[in-house]
């Protein structure tokens, strides 16, 4: 106990740390509250999700203690509660039903889905992306007047975008940051939570096998709820905002699903390293074509592509 306290101990101050390196205003600052959750999802994976509740907790009193209460609650709402309960999740599993011993092996366990966790990440980035939304005022029309203002501050300092083109830029970035943020926060968590888990198995500290990521799916309502959101998003107010976080969201979820679904139907290739590469370049280069990959993922799911490869699949040759 007392090592999974120190531990606990030194995963909450580093993950503070992070957090609050961003009042410095260096650049660098962006990346490291990024990773804030990194430290603790590795103790929760590793040590235990005890670890990462108990670091959660003392971080984000030494934080409130320090900066403020507001400054404690944002970053318990943003870093110390997914990423305890993203690695709580990361480690759930029961015995199979036919598994001989009594306690279950590694190998005799169901998991808690991949699928599933990824939409919990997706729920998490709409949750505190609307939160952080909410500070900049309780209406749409305060949160656009403020964020208008902000990108006026910055972007009338730039010599790069002409004077006459300065507020049509602006529109289309406040169309634009709600749906962006939303996309950039199911990344990054998404980025941590596999980072944890890959630097957990290089230690040997991962209990649980590694698992199967290509055939990572969605809860089937995803799709229902992806439908419902998109129809409140041609409402008015906060709903329409939170809709579009939501939305943003789920199909950055699907879009990671696509993926897997590319790594399932390129398996037969000669040149599937340079065809998997090329797509992934392709969407960090131009980024609109994730919407293709999403679109990929939601057919996945419509009309079960994977399955349908993989039952005309050609078995494999016989070992020499």
């Amino acid at each position: 106990m007392s090592v999974i306290i120190l531990i606990a101990i030194a995963a909450g101050c580093a993950s503070a740390t992070m957090f609050a390196s961003i009042i410095s205003g260096a650049l660098i600052s962006l990346l490291l509250v990024y990773l804030a959750p990194l430290p603790l999802m590795l103790a929760a994976i590793a040590w235990g999700p005890l670890a990462a509740a108990v670091g959660g907790i003392g971080a984000s009193v030494a934080l409130g203690a320090i900066f403020g209460l507001p400054y404690g609650l944002a970053y318990a709402i943003s870093v110390a509660l997914p990423a305890w309960w993203l690695g709580h999740l990361a480690l759930l599993g029961r015995p199979l039903a036919g598994a001989s011993s009594a306690e279950g092996a590694a190998h005799d366990m169901e998991w808690y889905p991949v699928g599933r966790i990824l939409l919990w990440i997706a729920g998490f980035a709409a949750l505190t992306t609307f939160a952080a939304l909410l500070t900049l005022g309780t209406d749409a029309a305060s949160i656009n007047a403020t964020l208008r203002r902000f990108l006026l501050r910055i972007l009338g300092r730039s010599d790069v975008i002409p004077g006459g083109e300065i507020e049509q830029w602006i529109d289309w970035l406040v169309l634009m940051a709600f749906a962006g943020a939303a996309i950039f926060s199911v990344m990054t968590l998404t980025l941590n939570l596999w980072l944890a888990a890959k630097v957990a198995a290089t230690s040997g500290r991962l209990r649980r096998p590694w698992p199967d990521l290509p055939s990572t799916a969605l809860p089937q309502l995803t799709s229902v709820a992806l439908c419902v959101a998109i129809a409140f998003c041609f409402t008015g107010g906060l709903v329409a905002i939170l809709a579009q976080i939501v939305t943003a969201a789920l199909t950055m979820a699907y879009a990671f699903t696509g993926f897997a679904v590319l790594h399932t139907l390129t398996l037969q290739l000669k040149s599937r390293a340079f065809w998997l590469c090329a797509a992934y370049a392709i969407v960090l280069a131009f980024e609109w074509p994730v919407l293709a990959v999403a679109l990929l993922g939601l057919a996945d799911a419509a009309f079960g592509l994977r399955a349908r490869y993989l039952r005309t699949r050609p078995p494999p040759l016989p070992a020499a």
